[in-house]
């Protein structure tokens, strides 16, 4: 017997080895791949974030969403049902991957029925409705949904499914789908509030655009009438409005004193509607009423006229204007007047210390083509006050939410008028009651208009003695 010990076999010793070798090569090839897969997905996630941050065409931007969302989880398919501002079911925009074998889903969606009511998508059941009609399609895939959400508001719903195996779900891959969808949620509410903006600034743009035509339509200053002071103005509301006063000579060829001793035409009126149109309506009757005026008609004739001409542009706009029209003759101090359905002007008489309407029958110009206007007159004393107004003096709104109504400016009138203030002077008091009445720091509701004629009181000189 051998005393020498016995000797090991080695080959077990280089089985382990190379196990281990290939244990290690294989976990090394395990963290390689999953690290592979982390870049992608964050490439992935990065994508859509630079396109969310960068877009303009929010189209394109959900056409990427359910490519995106499939290459995350490892799946062939994704589908993406947006929902409109007013919760209905947004047919142009729903996307799905694959494209050819997700057709006849996307028509089945499209023609969900349910899905054309206003407020689908807050509803539910209805919604649990629309996920049980895309499991019924994909019967033998596995599924996972989740909804678009933006300031608490659901945006959408968002689907992951692969036709051909039951999905194998992580927490990851759960993040990630949930992430799309989040990302999707805030690009749609991004639009809408981008939509809304481009509304605002157009409406922005509107009332420029209508506040200066406004302007060019008004007179700049009131012109100079022999034995009458004259005050105007017009305190513009947020909209613009349709109002309008305008001071016209029937004979605009005369110059200096011989025109101010001339007859004159006093107009307001105020086209029902509000921006551009009403402005560009009210712009278009100016120029027809200023050469009616020239005519020298009657006021009743001149509205006659006038409503004939404007008929088919106001019956096309679906628009009426009220107007009242009245000429003055400084000579003999006669006012004629006739009215289309304005609010009628206020008249104080010096002499019985009172408020009356000057009022006359009348239609809307632009209501029917056959319309008769009746014609009033008066004679014009010292003292005697008229004021023209729209309705956006007497319809304005104050702090408890009564209106300033006819009443309240009669009140106001006779006072100014007692204390026997001039035309700017009782304008200046009438603006300043109004604006009390509806509050420093509250808007107009519509233009509000004032046109105040004064005939000043003749001056009495004491008599003289002669010895």
């Amino acid at each position: 017997m051998s005393s020498k010990p016995p000797r090991r076999h080695q080959t077990p010793s280089f089985r382990s080895a190379s196990q281990q070798v290939s244990a290690s090569t294989s976990l090394r090839q395990l963290l390689d791949s999953l690290s592979r897969e982390q870049r992608r997905n964050q490439d992935l996630l990065v994508s859509l974030g630079f396109a969310l941050r960068s877009f303009t065409n929010l189209h394109r931007f959900l056409e990427l969403v359910p490519v995106v969302a499939s290459r995350l989880v490892g799946v062939q398919g994704a589908l993406l049902v947006p929902f409109q501002v007013d919760g209905r079911l947004w047919r142009e925009q729903l996307q799905a991957v694959p494209f050819d074998q997700s057709q006849e889903l996307v028509r089945q969606l499209a023609s969900f029925e349910a899905g054309f009511a206003t407020g689908f998508g807050t509803d539910e059941a209805q919604v649990l409705a629309m996920d049980q009609l895309v499991q019924r399609h994909l019967a033998r895939a596995g599924m996972f949904a989740t909804s678009l959400v933006a300031r608490g508001q659901q945006r959408g719903r968002l689907y992951v499914f692969d036709p051909q195996a039951a999905l194998i779900w992580s927490d990851v891959h759960r993040r990630h789908v949930q992430l799309v969808a989040d990302l999707t949620g805030v690009a749609i509410e991004n639009d809408l509030m981008l939509q809304e903006a481009r509304l605002h600034e157009r409406v922005d743009r509107q009332l420029s655009i209508g506040a200066e035509i406004q302007a060019q339509l008004l007179p700049d200053r009131c012109p100079v009438i022999e034995g009458v002071e004259l005050a105007a103005r017009c305190r513009p509301a947020f909209q613009v409005g349709g109002d309008y006063y305008d001071f016209i000579p029937t004979r605009p060829e005369l110059i200096g004193r011989r025109k101010e001793r001339g007859r004159w035409g006093l107009v307001m009126g105020d086209v029902m509607g509000k921006g551009v149109p009403a402005g560009l309506l009210m712009t278009m009757l100016r120029g027809m009423l200023r050469a009616e005026v020239l005519s020298g008609l009657p006021p009743n004739r001149i509205l006659h006229d006038l409503n004939q001409l404007a008929q088919e542009d106001l019956a096309q706009s679906h628009r009426f204007v009220t107007l009242f029209y009245s000429d003055y003759d400084p000579r003999t101090r006669r006012l004629r007047y006739a009215n289309a359905a304005h609010n009628p002007p206020l008249i104080w008489r010096a002499e019985q210390r009172s408020v009356s309407r000057l009022d006359v029958p009348g239609l809307l110009i632009g209501l029917q083509p056959e319309a008769d206007y009746s014609c009033g007159e008066i004679l014009l004393k010292p003292g005697d006050v008229i004021i023209y107004y729209t309705d956006g003096v007497t319809e304005a709104s104050g702090i408890t939410g009564d209106r300033f109504d006819e009443a309240r400016l009669i009140r106001t009138m006779e006072g100014s008028c007692r204390s026997g203030l001039g035309a700017q002077g009782i304008l200046d008091q009438l603006f300043a009651r109004l604006d009390r009445f509806v509050g420093v720091d509250h808007q107009l509701e519509d233009d509000a208009s004032m046109v105040v004629l004064k005939v000043p009181e003749e001056v009495t000189l004491p008599s003289v003695s002669l010895a």
